[in-house]
């Protein structure tokens, strides 16, 4: 690949979220001549699914998120998501550690900061799952210092505010980490791009990507409007990375690559309650996450959170589901049906049909009325009152719809990679816990897109990511040296 100029870069990004930051950043440590340029529809960075009060702030790591560890049909935990999870926390830690060693930010607590993560049930069937979690988890390195409980005293110094008033004949277990965080992606995705821009990544704010194609020569020609002019230009460049959240779906069927055929998204839109009352946050500050409710998806898992925000200092109670047809909070009523093409018919009538259940979920929750909302989270905490809790709108969610092995559409929880068959084109669908795992996501696009350069960007990976090729889980004193240096580079609790 060479040096393109400015209107013929070598590399576009399409999206100021954390995919794209994370991306000009790996960029810029294995191929630091290659020229750059970002479009971002909106007026500043980050403000779809990457800022900080449209996501949960979560740093998942899976230690307290239980749609991660399904029991199997005899009663026992299937720990094997957990880990693969987990250890994709680790690459991105290492990552930031290593951005923060050459002068990314003076403070990492400005993107990241240590607050507990517990996982919360109640009911005896709760507390014989979370026991079996418990056994399954504990022997994991990478969950090295999980502590269980289900004494209601020590609960009570865990998570006060939702063991007062707790009734004593009820049952309730919970596990603890305290090497959960809380992550403000937000301004995270910010440092990432500032730091890109000073190296010389050029950053285009209020412009919309229209289309991309491409052209007989093999570069990507993208087409983008100044928001702010209404002038229209066509930048052309060699490789092309869509990581639009929900707007990467209409982008990447537009350029028409086979790989993208048979895909489709279904948004899901999301709200929260909040408190900023300063007795309420004392009395939480970690991140507990229960159990969804029989028949409820995996995305709809109740969790109090302790966010930490610009110096604020709030809870997020949630999440609330319901239904737009927009991929992106910005987006457009028309997002959904436009995105229904013959090459994804099958997959989304198949996938509808499949999840009749989650569809009727869904229409509960949009009807749902101010009463059961608030009764939700009285199930949390006992002495909830309305006047200490606000509604707020977070992200869009475009859910991947894809073709299974036996091509019937199936509903996919989490992030899929599409890659264009001669690796000039990626882009990436789907929701969580896509920003906690960005650097592998980024890594992987790297292994797939330039498959003849990796070998010689190993040394520089591995100067950044000391676990880049080896596995954490199964190397204890690589995981010890890793974690040790995490945790005294990013400030956290040991």
């Amino acid at each position: 690949m060479t040096t393109g100029g400015p209107s013929n870069p070598d590399v576009v990004l399409v999206g100021g979220g954390i995919m794209s930051a994370t991306l000009a950043a790996l960029l810029g440590i294995v191929a630091p001549d290659w020229t750059v340029e970002v479009f971002e529809s909106g007026s500043a960075v980050a403000e779809e699914s990457s800022g900080p009060w449209n996501n949960a702030g979560t740093g998942h790591s899976a230690l307290c998120e239980l749609n991660y560890t399904p029991a199997r049909p005899d009663g026992t935990v299937d720990p094997a998501k957990a880990v693969g999870i987990n250890e994709q926390f680790q690459v991105s830690r290492q990552f930031w550690s290593h951005l923060v060693r050459a002068g990314l930010t003076d403070s990492p607590k400005t993107f990241i900061t240590s607050v507990p993560h517990i996982s919360f049930v109640t009911g005896d069937d709760g507390h014989s799952y979370m026991r079996n979690r418990y056994e399954a988890l504990a022997p994991q390195p990478l969950f090295a210092g999980l502590e269980y409980s289900d004494d209601p005293a020590e609960l009570d110094s865990w998570v006060p505010l939702m063991m007062a008033d707790r009734s004593k004949k009820e049952p309730v277990a919970a596990t603890r980490s305290l090497a959960g965080t809380d992550v403000n992606f937000g301004a995270l995705t910010r440092l990432l791009l500032d730091n890109a821009v000073r190296r010389g990544v050029q950053l285009h704010l209020q412009h919309r990507v229209l289309k991309v194609r491409r052209e007989s020569n093999g570069r990507w020609a993208t087409t983008v409007r100044d928001l702010a002019t209404g002038k229209r230009r066509t930048v052309r460049s060699r490789f092309l990375f869509v990581g639009a959240g929900g707007g990467a779906l209409p982008l990447l069927q537009g350029a028409g690559i086979p790989e993208i055929r048979g895909f489709g998204g279904f948004p899901v839109s999301g709200q929260f309650l909040r408190t900023r009352n300063p007795q309420l946050v004392a009395q939480h500050q970690a991140k507990v996450y229960g159990q969804a409710k029989v028949g409820a998806p995996p995305m709809s898992v109740p969790h109090l959170d302790l966010r930490l925000i610009d110096g604020e200092q709030a809870l997020l109670f949630g999440p609330y589901a319901g239904f737009s047809p927009k991929f992106l909070k910005s987006g457009s009523l028309w997002d959904l049906p436009r995105s229904v093409r013959a090459g994804n018919l099958g997959s989304m009538l198949g996938a509808g049909w499949a999840n009749i259940p989650l569809t009727r979920y869904l229409i509960g929750q949009v009807l749902q009325s101010e009463k059961s909302r608030f009764r939700a989270l009285e199930e949390f905490v006992p002495t909830a009152e309305h006047g200490d809790w606000e509604l707020i709108t977070a992200g869009q969610r475009v859910q991947v719809i894809k073709q299974d092995t036996a091509g019937r559409g199936v509903l996919q929880f989490g992030t899929e990679l599409i890659v264009g068959a001669d690796g000039t084109v990626a882009g990436l669908l789907g929701a969580s816990p896509g920003a906690s795992t960005a650097t592998s996501a980024m890594l992987t696009l790297l292994e797939r897109c330039f498959p003849d350069r990796i070998e010689a960007w190993l040394p520089l990976l591995q100067e950044a990511i000391p676990s880049y090729g080896h596995t954490l889980s199964e190397e204890p004193e690589l995981l010890a040296r890793v974690m040790a240096d995490t945790t005294r580079t990013l400030e956290l609790h040991g």
